[in-house]
């Protein structure tokens, strides 16, 4: 074969490999970034419904404080007070005035207007009241709970109170509050709801608010014990 004709002969196949090959490159990149998160999604904004569900989770993780803190008080171990102290000042900041002001403000109106729901709606603003006046009692009695046991057991029957009140209350809220908001409201409302979530966090919180406040829940869990998810796990 002549030597010329080979060399092109070559050239043509390996062009053609090439060609052949180059549409599967961007659906291998793709595949290889599946599960990895773009910046795209990584930077996209949280729905309103799951913004108020995680800031559930930090409410759920202060009643485990205060349930193990009430525990190993009622033994008779002797525990700082700043413990109660930081953990009734977060639920004051991003509970009270921050996640159950924005359901009473943007939230409960949406199923007032609409008829839906409202006997829960009203109860679940009583209770947020009440919430607010146990950390109140909280905050009042802790500094001296340490040395006073009529005040330690005042404090200990309000954290108490605290947990009977929001551990029904939040499961209500994640079950029939929450998914009925979409069925409420527009898809563009239900985005602005998220805007206004989100401008509401930044303007009271800063930058990544809630992050912030889930650093600040895992310290005061460090200090009382509660941060070892292990122990939670049953012997069986």
């Amino acid at each position: 074969m002549d030597r010329k004709v080979d060399l092109r002969r070559r050239r043509f196949f390996g062009t053609a490999a090439v060609c052949a090959f180059a549409p599967a490159l961007p659906v291998l990149a793709d595949e290889r970034g599946k599960g990895l998160g773009t910046t795209a999604e990584s930077e996209a904004p949280v729905p309103p419904t799951e913004d108020l569900m995680r800031e559930h989770g930090v409410l759920r993780r202060i009643l485990l404080i205060y349930e193990a803190g009430s525990r190993r008080l009622s033994q008779g171990e002797d525990m700082e007070s700043s413990v109660f102290v930081q953990a009734a000042e977060t639920m004051r900041d991003f509970i009270h005035d921050h996640h159950e002001k924005l359901e009473e403000e943007h939230l409960f109106p949406h199923f007032k207007k609409a008829g839906r729901m409202v006997p829960l709606v009203d109860v679940l603003i009583e209770q947020h009241a009440a919430g607010r006046k146990l950390t109140e009692n909280i905050l009042q009695i802790a500094p001296t709970a340490r040395t006073d046991s009529g005040r330690r057991k005042t404090m200990i029957d309000a954290m108490q109170a605290s947990i009977v009140l929001y551990q029904p209350h939040a499961a209500r809220e994640d079950t029939d509050i929450f998914p009925t908001v979409r069925s409420l409201v527009t898809p563009s409302e239900f985005d602005g709801l998220g805007e206004t979530f989100e401008k509401e966090e930044k303007s009271r919180f800063g930058a990544d608010g809630f992050e912030k406040m889930v650093k600040t829940v895992n310290g005061i869990e460090k200090r009382i014990g509660t941060d070892d998810l292990s122990k939670y796990t049953p012997k069986i």
